[in-house]
């Protein structure tokens, strides 16, 4: 389905708790520079039809829609000299930008 490694296991806990929210949601819209880019909200309602990932206490949700481009992804957090932020390591994914936050399918 769709990884999480364990620094964006432990990165999201602190989120949620810092932020008093149930959820982490993970999405694909249109944009970025190369078609599509991911998305990352705070949530604290599941709708019906979302995927639920819950691994180590946290839970990530993703649309149908979106899940068809992450299938077998993994999100992981980076902490370097280009910030901090959430990575998807995306074998759907057949060009990527620079940074890694747009990708074409």
């Amino acid at each position: 389905m769709l990884g999480i490694s364990h620094t964006a296991v432990a990165r999201i806990k602190q989120i949620l708790e810092n932020k008093n929210e149930t959820a982490l949601r993970v999405f694909i819209q249109g944009g970025g520079c190369s078609g599509f880019q991911y998305g990352f909200q705070l949530e604290s309602e599941q709708d019906e039809s979302d995927f639920l990932i819950e691994e180590n206490e946290i839970r990530v949700l993703v649309d149908p829609l979106s899940m068809q481009y992450l299938e077998g992804a993994e999100i992981d957090f980076k902490d370097d000299l280009m910030g901090a932020r959430f990575v998807v390591h995306n074998p759907n994914a057949t060009t990527t930008c620079g940074c890694g936050a747009s990708f074409a399918a």
